[in-house]
């Protein structure tokens, strides 16, 4: 009954800022642009400097319990660590009557989850492997600055010039202390990696055309080469996991030049 309950508490209270207001006396609302267990986000005119910005806000139900607030301050703590070009730059945390905001940097783009269910963008066998490729440095990034990001999906992956960029760090961890690294990291890392396996699969998807609606193993459905099938088996632990981005990589690069080889 408590779930019901919750949820109606949440429809009630959770209502986002309108458009044209300002937060901050600085982030002029234009729209809100996403919603998350713990977040809502706005695009935002920045009135200083005549820029967009991403606007997030703690969601309204969430702003009086210390626990959610201690979540989204460790959201704000690894948003502050992250120095890559192809991820949100911080730019200041806020609060306004009670409630709780950190803004960043728009990174301007189309979502993979979009570019592949709405625009049709298909990924062949080897672009797919190419692609991924491309996801793994911005993960190796975080792995190697002890984060982890726990939720990548085509969602949370913006495209611009073919190149991908990391959004949404709500569910993210950071690890500090060596003792919590040597016991925790590896799970946290191989969510990451299962993570990464999902993705894959997504994009060697777009090239399946679906001649039954009988739901079968992808194994079963994709026709791929031993090389892409094994590193999809390892990414989701179905056979022996990676242990290092290394590992992934070398793999991805074996099977695309068996690609080139072919040709």
């Amino acid at each position: 009954m408590l779930r019901p309950i919750r949820r109606m508490y949440q429809f009630i209270v959770d209502k986002p800022i309108k458009a044209a207001e300002i937060l901050n006396h600085r982030y002029q609302v234009i729209d809100m642009i996403g919603t998350g267990s713990y977040g809502i986000v706005y695009l935002c005119h920045d009135l200083q400097n005549k820029e967009y910005k991403v606007v997030k806000q703690l969601r309204p139900s969430k702003r009086k319990n210390r626990n959610e607030i201690k979540l989204f301050e460790d959201e704000i703590s690894i948003m502050k660590r992250l120095k890559h070009k192809q991820m949100p730059l911080f730019y200041g945390e806020f609060s306004e009557r009670g409630h709780y905001f950190y803004a960043m940097s728009y990174m301007d783009g189309v979502n993979l989850e979009d570019e592949i269910f709405l625009n049709k963008k298909v990924f062949n066998e080897e672009e797919s492997l190419l692609f991924l490729a491309k996801i793994i440095k911005l993960v190796d990034y975080l792995h190697n600055n002890d984060m982890y990001h726990l939720d990548l999906r085509i969602p949370n992956i913006i495209i611009k010039e073919n190149e991908p960029y990391l959004i949404d760090f709500g569910l993210a961890r950071q690890v500090k202390s060596t003792q919590f690294r040597e016991t925790n990291s590896e799970e946290l890392k191989l969510q990451d990696y299962y993570d990464l396996g999902d993705i894959l699969l997504y994009l060697l998807y777009t090239t399946y055309p679906l001649k039954t609606k009988k739901a079968l193993p992808w194994t079963e459905e994709l026709s791929l080469r031993q090389e892409t099938e094994a590193i999809l088996k390892k990414l989701l632990g179905i056979t022996e996991p990676y242990s290092t981005i290394e590992q992934i990589l070398h793999d991805l690069y074996k099977a695309v030049r068996a690609f080139e080889n072919s040709d």
